[in-house]
């Protein structure tokens, strides 16, 4: 959270003659009653469950706009084992993945400087050190600290064959 994914999702999709921004958030919003949020250093196995139910539903979606001729940009927050699954889940080939990895710093910076707050149960430490530390690195990990959105859609661009997993 607050590492810019939404508006960097939006606007690489902008930058694509045909594309669909997946946001992974609408599909936990969706369950209106019954939701169990997913929280650090709980074993909650609903929340488990809604969370892989979120991953497959993204997933889903974007091999449907693929389908349809769409290049998906979906954009979630996929951490730990999670991310070692998730291009599993999508059927669409050539299938890319893009971490973006601003330091903690930056990260906290900019959540004190934001309407909405993300974080929740969770801290930027912990969020930080589940990515660096539990997430494995496939895909292009790129430390946006020091890029506006602009630079940062410009250095996924530029680096695209990086980001290739499938």
């Amino acid at each position: 959270m607050a590492a810019g994914k939404s508006t960097v999702a939006q606007a690489l999709a902008e930058r694509l003659p045909r594309a669909a921004h997946v946001r992974g958030d609408v599909f936990r919003r969706m369950i209106v009653s019954g939701r169990h949020e997913y929280a650090p250093g709980t074993e909650d196995p609903e929340a488990r469950a809604q969370l892989s139910l979120r991953h497959g539903l993204s997933a889903a979606t974007a091999d449907t706009y693929a389908r349809a001729g769409f290049t998906a940009i979906v954009q979630d927050v996929v951490l730990g084992e999670d991310l070692g699954r998730y291009p599993g889940l999508v059927r669409t080939r050539p299938l890319h993945v893009v971490v973006l990895a601003p330091d903690a710093e930056t990260v906290a910076v900019r959540e004190s400087g934001r309407a909405k707050t993300g974080y929740g149960a969770w801290t930027v430490a912990e969020l930080d050190r589940a990515l660096r530390e539990g997430t494995p690195r496939i895909g292009l990990w790129l430390d946006s600290s020091g890029l506006d959105v602009d630079g940062t859609v410009d250095a996924v661009l530029g680096r695209w064959a990086e980001a290739r997993v499938a």
